[in-house]
């Protein structure tokens, strides 16, 4: 028997004419890790889709363990033993862990207690920590994952796809992932690993293959990358120093300060936090998961609330401010620019122009009685310009941008607004080399022009690379401050858990 599994001959797809990938050859191995990376909009995510029979082929053909298959339902690709695990899970959130589980796949007549014991012994056969009676909306991103991971393999998957599988778990919850993953690959499962963090496709995979503007660049074993081969295959170009590896040279000087935090309170998430942010210059904001960074900034822009009683003070340019929704803290000049941008950022549905406009209507409020469509096509194809989002027209759903191109809406939605300071929460997570590249140069543009700037990251090189000053969270408030100029990682991380 051959040891490849999947083929890919000549493969090309499009839309309205334009190709999302073309030519494109690819095989996949028995019980290999293959790790898939390209920038947004290089075809990676339609590649696999087509696998999983979300979408069908316009050239080429593809063979499962030698013969030519075209599925053309998710079910059917799940009948021949492919099953993808997307980036938003397909879980039904009012049911249980063990319900879910055996969605689909019900006899005529079930009974609760048997469908649990079966989810139990199942959950624990993969050394899953799952309780199967627990309601789906309760777990977090990892459990989660690991029930989408347990009914793929429940449904004898010869190979699973993992479309950006880590974007919203933890580091704890990263670990396991990958040990899941090795698991998988123990028991025969080839995988097919889509992330744009580069250190993770180095780390966990057997092979790589990269894609660029819908070609195949390369494709050839881990042990032969590093990342600077990686990046620049992926964009054309060497990036990797003009994004993370050179240290920050000029410090931007203060200017005036425009917000303060005073003894801010919020249940036991925000403890007595105090912090400033200063006109000019690019705040950074680092802390583990659960110290309450976030939160701190979500109260400012209002889409939390402060304690009633004792919860601290917000100064806008030296005036006391306290919001109850968003839409106060917009028209004062407050931008949030959520971490969440698939729950919170953007309307799927409605074209990037219409998101665009929406964020100006956000604005102005009650002053435009008036809707349009003119005025929103103008706006929308003037900041698609300025942001380079790449579509073919701004009439496109933002549901069918890539992950880059839709960050760049949700950041034009913004800064339409013309704000007085700009928060920034996980700026590029979920986010290719290139798009990290053009989303930074728009921070420092904005710190250029005077604007206050806060950036919160998870990233440590993004924090370094970016920041003027950095201020560290920890239990709920802000425990450390750096300058630029002398924080080092060692020194921030250790202020972020000691």
């Amino acid at each position: 028997m051959s040891d490849i599994i999947l083929e890919m001959l000549n493969a090309t797809k499009k839309y309205a004419g334009v190709p999302a990938f073309e030519d494109v050859s690819f095989t996949l191995k028995r019980g290999e890790i293959h790790a898939i990376v390209g920038e947004n909009g290089a075809g990676k995510s339609t590649l696999t889709k087509v696998m999983a029979g979300v979408v069908t082929l316009n050239g080429g053909k593809m063979l499962l363990n030698g013969k030519e298959i075209s599925p053309q339902t998710p079910v059917e690709a799940r009948d021949l033993g492919i099953a993808m695990v997307f980036q938003e899970n397909s879980l039904v959130p009012t049911m249980t862990a063990g319900q879910n589980l055996f969605l689909g796949q019900e006899n005529t007549f079930n009974r609760m207690r048997r469908i649990n014991i079966e989810a139990q012994q199942f959950f624990q056969s993969l050394q899953f920590e799952v309780d199967p009676l627990t309601v789906v909306s309760l777990l977090g991103a990892a459990k989660k994952q690991m029930i989408e991971i347990a009914r793929a393999v429940k449904n004898k998957a010869q190979i699973i796809i993992f479309d950006e599988p880590t974007a919203t778990l933890t580091p704890e919850e990263k670990l396991h992932f990958f040990t899941l993953v090795s698991h998988l690959k123990e028991r025969g499962v080839s995988v097919i690993f889509i992330s744009h963090a580069l250190e993770e496709a180095l780390s966990i995979s057997d092979r790589i293959t990269i894609l660029r503007d819908g070609k195949l660049i390369v494709t050839d074993l881990t042990k032969n990358f590093d990342r600077e081969r990686v990046v620049k295959a992926m964009v054309g170009r060497d990036l990797s120093q003009t994004i993370y590896g050179q240290r920050k040279t000029f410090i931007r000087p203060s200017g005036k300060n425009v917000l303060t935090v005073r003894n801010l309170r919020m249940g036991g998430q925000v403890k007595s936090c105090s912090m400033s942010v200063f006109a000019g210059q690019v705040t950074g904001i680092f802390g583990l998961v659960g110290s309450g960074r976030t939160e701190t900034l979500k109260i400012v822009a209002g889409v939390m609330k402060r304690d009633f009683r004792y919860g601290g003070d917000v100064l806008l340019n030296g005036k006391p401010v306290s919001y109850l929704v968003p839409a106060s803290a917009i028209r004062d000049g407050i931008a949030y620019i959520t971490e969440d941008r698939k729950l919170e950022g953007f309307y799927e549905t409605k074209s990037i122009s219409e998101n665009i406009y929406l964020g100006l209507l956000a604005k102005l409020g009650g002053k435009r009685m008036l809707v349009s469509k003119k005025e929103a096509d103008e706006i929308g194809q003037l900041w698609a310009k300025r942001l380079n989002i790449r579509t073919i027209n701004t009439d496109v759903k933002a549901v069918e941008l890539s992950g880059g191109n839709q960050q760049k809406v949700v950041i034009a939605k913004s800064l339409v607004q013309d704000p007085q300071i700009i928060i920034f929460d996980e700026p590029t997570r979920g986010v290719d080399v290139g798009a990290i590249e053009e989303i930074h140069k728009t921070i420092n543009s904005l710190a250029d022009e005077g604007k206050p700037v806060v950036v919160i990251s998870s990233y440590l090189p993004e924090i370094m690379s970016l920041s003027d000053r950095i201020l560290v969270f920890r239990m709920g408030k802000v425990v450390e401050e750096f300058s630029a100029a002398d924080a080092t990682e060692e020194k921030i991380m250790y202020a972020a858990i000691h």
